[in-house]
């Protein structure tokens, strides 16, 4: 059996003499998946239904997996569950266009790589952590907290010793 090069770009051709209201789930379940340039996804998983419209063809995707990341506090890679879910339109011409501004192909063959790579990053946390309880990196020698522990104290911000006075009992 031969693996298709790309399990997201999908032939609708079927789709476009087909009646209005007719739809289509195509599942997908890939080991590992670059979508180019820069995202890969591993256990790639999710399903795209199609439908027809008057219009076009109404693609209704979610897709899930996990990517590699670097924790935001101590640096360490790590495997982040990533999914995401979006509709858009693929129209048959250019009146019936979205703000998507996605067209049918001329071939019928939709790649949803793109949009999939787009959505998935939008849905990536801004601040990636191993971790809930993730100590960081120490300020002063740099270890990893997580690994190993280092007798430094954390540096406090001068402007706030005020504050620490009025939190300290014996004083």
């Amino acid at each position: 059996m031969t693996t298709r090069v790309n399990p997201l770009r999908i032939n609708v051709g079927f789709l476009v003499k087909a009646e209005v209201g007719y739809t289509r789930t195509i599942e997908f379940d890939e080991a590992e998946m670059v979508l180019p340039p820069d995202l890969t996804v591993y256990d790639l998983r999710g399903a795209a239904t199609f439908g027809r419209t008057p219009q076009g063809l109404v693609a209704e995707v979610a897709l899930s997996g996990r990517t590699s990341v670097e924790c935001v506090r101590c640096l360490d890679e790590f495997e982040q569950p990533i999914a995401t879910q979006f509709m858009d339109l693929y129209a048959f011409d250019e009146r019936s266009v979205t703000e998507s501004q996605l067209l049918l192909p001329a071939d019928h063959h939709i790649d949803l790589a793109p949009l999939g790579r787009e959505y998935l990053l939008l849905d990536l946390p801004f601040t990636p952590l191993c971790q809930p309880d993730c100590q960081g990196l120490c300020p002063v020698c740099g270890n990893n907290r997580n690994h190993q522990a280092c007798e430094h104290a954390d540096p406090f911000d001068p402007r706030l010793m005020a504050l620490k006075d009025l939190l300290d009992p014996k004083e």
